[in-house]
């Protein structure tokens, strides 16, 4: 099988839950198939050029990236509020990378194209249009990494969203979800990340086939990690110019953090992650805070880390850090929504904490009770051993072949 994995970003460094997602997915398809890699580029720390072409590493598949030009200009906002397209799909709009796709998909011929999102939905009469001539399009399949309709809305309704964004947020989810409507309807199959948004996505489509393939992790990869008997230290791990986890860190920081000090005056919280806002940054001023910035191996601050705290208050998707935490047998502190999709359950894999005080009385408990912790981090790589990328890949695999086998009409 030939496949073409579309995509709205470079998967290298994989240094963030939807590259991970991309870099994982592709380097297991390619031990089945015949995977070339096209996406979009920032174009930093590359030459002057336009189009790039490598190979991944570990994975043998060939990348094409497409420089990227400017997103969130004022026309583009502007643009995005008043016309059917909005910001977050405007942003991918490229001459450029349509006359790529289409080169492409003329030249290679192939079976199966996955686009990753609504953030594509622009290029999908393109790929619908490719076999006309043959009388054989490419299967269509679309990987859902959120629902990003419902994460605009859960970005609209956060407390720390103002009113300005708040009325931004409502035309753009509305305007989201219209294009995914259409675009349940344009696929031949659609992955997501979680029965839950399987059920969601069913309940607004007419008979689409959908498959869940959740966020994994490389096991062997954390294995043997572990949190140290003298671990100190809080962990927050994710892109910190990624608004969830933005308002996740502040959130803490500023909720829940005096609460743990004025307990534990040697305990630690470490905000690992690539590209930090100033907002971010700043939290390096208050006490027993550190901003590392890019990290290039988590593993020394699993090492390091009593607990992972994801004190999320907006998302979609699955949570890669939980997992990666579980993998590396850190325990877990977690909102529910933080924890959402994953088969984890509270007081078993994870301690649940929904307000500030819960979250300070969790993280308190960890550090009372060296028991506790031992208990969570078995349980936690038991449960990430079902998630592991391998079994992951190769079951999408599988929904691809039983797509072939019996396509839509």
């Amino acid at each position: 099988m030939r496949i073409l994995y579309f995509s709205p970003r470079e998967c290298q460094p994989a240094n963030s839950g939807a590259r991970l997602r991309d870099y994982h997915l592709v380097r297991c398809l390619a031990r089945h198939a015949d995977v070339t890699y096209l996406g979009f580029a920032s174009g930093e720390g590359r030459d002057q050029g336009s189009v790039w072409r490598e190979t991944l590493p570990q994975a043998g598949v060939e990348s094409i990236l497409v420089r990227r030009g400017s997103s969130y200009t004022a026309a583009n906002l502007a643009r995005g509020l008043l016309g059917p397209l909005p910001v977050t799909v405007r942003n991918y709009l490229s001459p450029l990378m349509r006359q790529e796709l289409t080169s492409l998909l003329a030249e290679r011929r192939f079976d199966l194209v996955q686009v990753e999102g609504v953030h594509l939905f622009p290029y999908i009469e393109a790929i619908s249009a490719s076999g006309f001539h043959s009388g054989k399009r490419p299967l269509l399949i679309c990987d859902w990494h959120n629902i990003e309709s419902e994460l605009m809305r859960r970005y609209r309704e956060s407390p720390s969203t103002s009113l300005p964004k708040r009325c931004y947020a409502r035309r753009t989810e509305t305007l989201l979800r219209r294009l995914e409507d259409r675009l349940l309807g344009s696929c031949d199959g659609h992955v997501v990340c979680s029965a839950r948004e399987k059920e969601l996505l069913a309940a607004r489509s007419n008979g689409a086939r959908l498959h869940v393939t959740g966020n994994g992790v490389d096991n062997a990869y954390y294995r043997g990690t572990g949190a140290s008997a003298n671990a100190s230290d809080l962990l927050y791990a994710g892109s910190m110019d990624y608004h969830a986890n933005i308002d996740a860190v502040l959130y803490f920081a500023s909720e829940v953090w005096p609460l743990l000090r004025t307990r534990h005056a040697g305990l630690g919280f470490v905000i690992a992650g690539s590209r930090p806002t100033p907002e971010v940054r700043a939290l390096a001023k208050l006490s027993g805070i550190t901003v590392t910035g890019t990290v290039e191996d988590m593993r020394p601050y699993y090492g390091k880390a009593l607990a992972v705290v994801t004190p999320l208050r907006i998302g979609g998707g699955t949570r890669l850090k939980i997992i990666e935490a579980m993998a590396a047998g850190v325990p877990v502190v977690s909102t529910s929504l933080g924890a959402e999709g994953l088969d984890i359950e509270p007081e078993t894999d994870f301690l649940r904490a929904d307000t500030p005080e819960e979250m300070a009385r969790q993280v308190t408990r960890l550090i009372s009770s060296a028991e506790l912790r031992s208990l969570l981090a078995a349980a936690g790589q038991r449960a990430a051993a079902a998630y592991d990328w391998q079994i992951l890949g190769d079951e999408l695999y599988r929904f691809y072949h039983a797509l072939a086998a019996a396509p839509m009409q």
